[in-house]
């Protein structure tokens, strides 16, 4: 089976690329910076350029693949509903053209909202037109990942971290080499049919007032929470530089979740994954703070 991986180089795509090595799979790589894929994976890898918004790309790199990891790339943008709906329809021309069988989609909790979620609504979209396709597809529904806390390095250093979410309101919070192994095994395993949905949920939900304890023990210096109002959130992500349309779509993803929301999907064995926030960041953050 012929399975390539998009964003290879990212938080998730990363580790799914070195699992699938480890597997005994040979995976393409799409990726619009081949040179930035270490030297050690490139024996065992195949690697295609190609932008995930660039249909005509996408399609000459997917010839001959038979299962697909993709991801919407996130990127800085005057218009990022725009960009995933470029990338969704270089998916699905892709899918058609190379008569795909098989695509697992990373998703995010809160995507069954469909509208009002920020940055969230163009992975809907993109599940929308997956379901719309004669193919077997799993939608990866993912909690918010750990990885997000470097997001703003520096003040997290300061010890300062921000929120315009509920202090003590509990979310899924999961870690990021989790969800690529749950990609993993579900690429590999060839015995499931049709649409799926599948939670990744992380081990426990976690609150923004837990979070900030957990990194204070772990880092060995005091870490606060502060929560702060939508129009300063707003406000920071224009000072350091971010578009307008792509501040509103990345704080709709907090405030579009904040009010009256129930995932689809509830907690259970199957969405649970083990790595903890303490044993990431005792992994993760103190090698780089």
């Amino acid at each position: 089976m012929r399975i390539a991986v998009t964003t290879p180089n990212g938080n998730v795509g990363s580790h799914l690329t070195r699992m699938l090595v480890r597997a005994g799979a040979r995976p393409l790589l799409l990726t619009r910076h081949p040179d930035r894929i270490a030297d050690e994976l490139r024996p065992y890898v195949d690697i295609a350029t190609a932008d995930s918004q660039d249909a005509a790309a996408v399609v000459a790199a997917t010839r001959g693949v038979d299962a697909l990891y993709w991801v919407d790339p996130s990127v800085m943008s005057d218009d990022p509903l725009a960009d995933y709906d470029r990338a969704t329809d270089a998916l699905v021309r892709a899918v058609e053209a190379n008569g795909i069988r098989r695509v697992v989609f990373q998703s995010s909790v809160g995507a069954e909202k469909r509208h009002g979620a920020g940055e969230i609504d163009g992975l809907a979209a993109t599940e929308l037109a997956l379901d719309a396709l004669d193919i077997d597809v799993t939608h990866l529904r993912c909690g918010y990942f750990f990885s997000n806390l470097l997001l703003d390095q520096e003040a997290l250093e300061a010890g300062r971290l921000q929120t315009v979410l509920p202090l003590e309101a509990r979310m899924p919070w999961v870690a990021p080499r989790d969800i690529a192994e749950v990609a993993a095994l579900t690429l590999l395993n060839r015995d499931w049919t049709g649409r799926r949905v599948r939670a990744v949920h992380g081990p426990a939900d976690l609150s923004w007032s837990e979070v900030g304890e957990i990194l204070t023990h772990e880092l060995g210096r005091e870490v606060l929470v502060e929560r702060i109002t939508d129009d300063d959130m707003r406000q920071g992500l224009l000072s350091a530089g971010m578009p307008p349309a792509m501040a509103d779509a990345v704080l709709g993803m907090s405030t579009g979740l904040r009010d009256d929301f129930t995932p689809e999907q509830q907690r259970s064995v199957a969405t649970t994954t083990p790595t903890t926030l303490r044993s990431w960041a005792r992994e993760e953050l103190l090698g780089v703070l």
